[in-house]
């Protein structure tokens, strides 16, 4: 452990990791944001504490079982025929899944159900998510819900960030520190996304967008195909972008309508 300490090699894969397990964070700090505020205003905080708090003990022992987490990409059963070729010669995607496979094709198909069926309540109702929710049962059953989404998904997101880790770092005690850490800045933020996620309704729909895609690429990972993480998250953060000049001039308009109004009279 000394030697992890004094080692620049041990800092450079912390500090690279860390940084991967923010931005792939990101996934699931949007999605915390739009169940958790579903729930009644008192129980939004303990919400996000439990599901957050759960998604580090989760981690945190899949790390110390990450033999089993490596095995989990050995195939478990074969389609048994060729698929689609692809321009390269090579098969547009696998016949052959493994555990991990079938692990992202669920979340991702979790996520693209969870998604849509949000904006097709939001398109169809306009009522919002908050409203909605109040009206579907007993709050201790959703506050249930609640958490019980918030760590299945995080379930795939910990097995897919733990196998892009290994390949960085075969040092268990550098992904755990990393793990601490960047679940610790989720935790930290998880507040201030939720508020800001619902004090902007238009932002629920870029955020349930993003959700939509992010389930896509998760289906389309199951299946073999990669998508570089970079084109996703360039997309994201160009909308995101655009998101922001739409609320900063929404806001500047309606800062100029009270002096316009007094001017006139």
């Amino acid at each position: 452990m000394l030697e992890l300490l004094t080692s620049p090699e041990a800092w450079i894969a912390l500090l690279a990791l860390v940084t991967m397990e923010i931005v792939l964070g990101i996934d699931n700090l949007v999605f915390v944001a739009i169940v958790t505020n579903k729930l009644p205003d008192a129980q939004r905080p303990m919400a996000r504490r439990i599901g957050i708090g759960l998604a580090l003990v989760l981690r945190l022992v899949l790390l110390g079982a990450i033999a089993w987490i490596i095995g989990l990409t050995t195939p478990v059963f074969d389609l048994g025929f060729v698929g689609p070729v692809g321009e390269h010669g090579q098969p547009a995607f696998e016949t052959a899944f493994s555990w991990r496979d079938l692990i992202l094709l669920a979340g991702g198909a979790f996520l693209v159900w969870k998604a849509t069926s949000e904006i097709h309540q939001k398109v169809e109702t306009g009522r919002s998510g908050e409203a909605a929710e109040k009206t579907s049962g007993p709050a201790g059953s959703a506050f249930t819900a609640v958490i019980v989404q918030i760590v299945l998904l995080d379930l795939v997101f910990s097995i897919d960030s733990i196998l892009t880790a290994v390949g960085m770092t075969t040092d268990v005690p550098i992904m755990m520190t990393a793990v601490v850490i960047a679940v610790g800045i989720m935790y930290w933020a998880s507040g201030p996304v939720a508020r800001f996620v619902h004090d902007n309704p238009t932002v629920v729909m870029l955020a349930l967008a993003f959700l939509l895609m992010i389930g896509m690429v998760l289906i389309a990972e199951g299946f073999g195909m990669h998508v570089p993480k970079g084109y996703i998250y360039a997309a994201m953060a160009f909308s995101a972008f655009v998101e922001g000049l739409n609320l900063a001039t929404g806001r500047r308009r309606g800062g100029r309508r009270p002096a316009e109004g007094a001017s006139s009279g």
